[in-house]
Formats: C-alpha cells, structure tokens, sequence
C-alpha cells in the first residue's frame, strides 16, 4: 500500500497507476539538473571572477548623488 500524499491544504493527492519511469525520462531528469548545477556553478564562478569590490562605493556616491538633486528639486 502506498503512502497518502497530502498538498498544503491538507487534501489527498490523487496517486497515478502507472508511476514508473522509463529511461528517457529518466535520461531527460538527470540532464536537467545536470544543467540547472552546471550553471549555478557557473554563475557563482562568474561572480567571483568578476567581483568589484568598489561596488558599494560607487552605489553610495551615487545615491548620494540622487540625494542632494531631490534636496535640489525638493521633492
């Protein structure tokens, strides 16, 4: 007997018959989170690389810059 399966309003999901996977799903499901890690691999490689660590200083002046022109508009 299979385990009942509730979603997050507390009903029963209705089980399918057939849940057995062939291989091309199987194939497809790996090679999608293959590629999914791949590429956070990636952006987290590519974060690092190109870190600017004058970043924040140069979104402060900026900010500050927005500052003293709403002072100026007076918004």
């Amino acid at each position: 007997m299979r385990p009942v399966q509730f979603d997050s309003f507390g009903e029963p999901v209705p089980q399918a018959i057939d849940q057995e996977q062939t291989a091309a799903s199987r194939i497809a499901l790996r090679s999608g989170v293959g590629l999914f890690w791949a590429a956070v691999v990636a952006i987290v490689a590519a974060r690092a690389i190109y870190f600017d660590p004058d970043f924040a200083e140069r979104f402060s002046s900026v900010a500050a810059l927005v500052g003293h022109v709403r002072t100026i508009v007076g918004v």
